[in-house]
């Protein structure tokens, strides 16, 4: 067992932990990043990102042996032949559904930053107070203006597209110039806003994708291949954004196939001392000793990791004083809506193949409207003309169906709602010791469910789409519910609770664990509710704050 010493370590190299490793080195701190998988390094490593449809043998599909090596990820459409590296291997890496739970895993340098959806809003005090105003769970110790400074700050190094729209419950950020709506999405916004008297808003999704010239990154080019690893850093991930500037530094080590075993604690100082890790390819153990941990290894990986620490003080694991470790899980719950066709639009077309879509953001349970459910929802959908693989079943063969296949079909519409699930006690991870992964470590087990408030949120989440879409003039209007299986939203949140009172909560407003004041934790583990809208640049916002408090709490040496 070898030993290094660092001024800082940072657990995981995805969304958080790249932000955390890119402030911490850009103020001076020597940081280890520590990364369980493999390293992906920009544009080099992205296999598949240029290549051409035909190219795949699967044509990008999913086999039989996929369907069988990977029974979570073919739940949902993320299993195909055309990222299946950037995916966990299952065998490898199991865990207990003591409910179903679908848990989509991304272990590598980059983590999830580079299979993310992109979308980035702001909360409001809407979603800060809920939670006290209802008397739900926790009050959060926070309120919108503390942390307005710090969205601006990740929107502009991040690089957010979006439209302002001046709405209160959904605060404008420091925005790149838009994305384009399409002809169709443009009549349907103008008429929602008509048939509900301004009272409802649909524009242009906000998303992490540059539209004017940023450094080291270029235009985002309508390729709509993402989840492949963008060569041309468009889109915001670790590796076209947060590495590169901390790499320049010159105050970064990335240690990749390190997986993180237990921080290392000192019940006398009170305070963690380093860490613990197994090298996942020649399973030794190493100890690397830091004054500060900043733990980003994603929500239920960053519990699992309190979990084994500090366990010879806290049987729970460290930060399970409050009793609430592990607890308050929480996602989005999605997979519903509706559709349409829009007519009337056949002489038009429009331009690439843009890597975003529309949003709705909530609107109801405000102005003073009850429903008989808590919280809301928002809606994120396209318009678009179907393609030559549309089905024509009246021309199965011929000329006439060569022809058709040259024009293209019909425009259509769509809206998925997602909704706020709230932060229930009973909705938790725990460890189980008699299952054992591939390092013969102890895997989580997961128990949570969606309860009655979500289930009647749902009812309107697909009436309302319908009612929409009608409004605005689309014919043929079809509501659905595909299901949710509660994970699949892959905005895992809660189990390690911010909170004003250390009885009640894991960590406190600057996201230091209360009972070890040195470890930071700013990944989605420390939300204190949902909200609905997506997470990521909440996690952005709230990182750089709390490595700017503990650099400054370094400097008066109260760490």
């Amino acid at each position: 067992m070898s030993e290094q010493s660092y001024d800082a370590i940072v657990i995981g190299s995805g969304i958080s932990g790249g932000w955390a490793a890119k402030e911490l080195t850009e103020k001076g701190l020597k940081t280890l990043v520590l990364e369980r998988g493999r390293n992906i390094e920009h544009v080099k490593d992205y296999e598949n990102a240029t290549k051409a449809p035909w190219e795949f043998e699967h044509r990008g599909r999913r086999t039989q042996e996929m369907i069988d090596n990977y029974p979570v990820l073919k739940r949902d459409y993320a299993l195909s032949e055309k990222n299946l590296s950037f995916w966990v291997n299952e065998k490898d890496a199991p865990y207990t559904e003591v409910k179903r739970f679908d848990w989509y895993r991304g272990y590598h340098v980059g983590g999830r930053s580079l299979m993310w959806g992109r979308q980035s809003y702001r909360w409001s005090d809407l979603d800060f107070e809920a939670n006290a105003k209802e008397g739900i769970a926790v009050d959060w110790p926070v309120r919108y203006n503390e942390i307005a400074p710090w969205y601006s700050y990740a929107e502009k190094f991040a690089g957010i597209s979006g439209s302002k729209e001046n709405l209160a419950h959904l605060p404008d950020g420091e925005f790149l110039p838009p994305m384009a709506l399409n002809c169709v999405e443009k009549d349907v916004a103008a008429r929602i806003k008509k048939q509900y008297q301004d009272q409802r808003h649909m524009f242009i999704g906000r998303v992490a994708h540059v539209t004017a010239p940023v450094k080291g990154r270029s235009n985002c080019q309508f390729r709509n291949k993402c989840s492949l690893g963008c060569p041309f850093g468009a889109y915001f991930s670790t590796q076209s954004s947060t590495l590169p500037a901390a790499m320049a530094t010159g105050n970064l080590t990335l240690r990749p196939h390190a997986i993180v075993t237990k921080i290392l604690y000192d019940k006398d100082t009170q305070k963690a001392t380093g860490v613990e890790i197994i090298d996942a390819e020649t399973n030794k153990t190493y100890e690397y000793k830091a004054k500060v941990i900043f733990l980003c290894a994603s929500t239920l990986n960053s519990a699992w990791v309190l979990m084994n620490s500090a366990t010879d003080v806290w049987e729970g694991g460290l930060g399970s004083s409050s009793g609430e470790l592990g607890h308050n899980l929480m996602d989005h719950h999605f997979r519903l809506g509706a559709s349409g066709i829009a007519e009337g639009y056949d002489d038009k077309y429009y331009y690439g193949r843009r890597p975003n879509g529309i949003y709705v953001p909530r609107f109801r349970n405000m102005n003073g409207e009850k429903r008989d459910y808590l919280r809301g929802f928002g809606y994120q959908g396209a318009a678009g003309r179907q393609g030559w693989n549309r089905e024509i079943a009246e021309l199965s063969i011929g000329a006439e169906l060569k022809e058709a296949l040259l024009q293209p079909g019909q425009w259509t519409m769509g809206m998925t709602a997602f909704g706020e699930i709230l932060p229930y006690h009973e909705n938790k991870v725990t460890l189980d010791k008699t299952v054992k992964d591939k390092w013969g470590l102890p895997v989580l087990a997961i128990d949570a469910e969606i309860k009655e408030n979500e289930i009647k949120m749902r009812k309107d989440m697909m009436d309302d789409a319908q009612e929409m879409l009608e409004k605005a003039g689309l014919k043929d209007v079809k509501a659905h519910d595909n299901g949710y299986g509660f994970g699949q939203g892959i905005h895992e949140m809660g189990t390690a609770r911010m909170g004003k009172d250390p009885k009640t909560s894991v960590v406190n407003k600057y996201n230091q664990v209360w009972d070890a004041k040195n470890v930071y934790v700013t990944d989605g583990s420390f939300m204190t509710s949902g909200s609905c809208v997506n997470p990521s640049l909440t996690y952005m916002a709230f990182t750089a704050r709390a490595v700017d408090h503990a650099v400054s709490e370094l400097k008066k040496m109260n760490l």
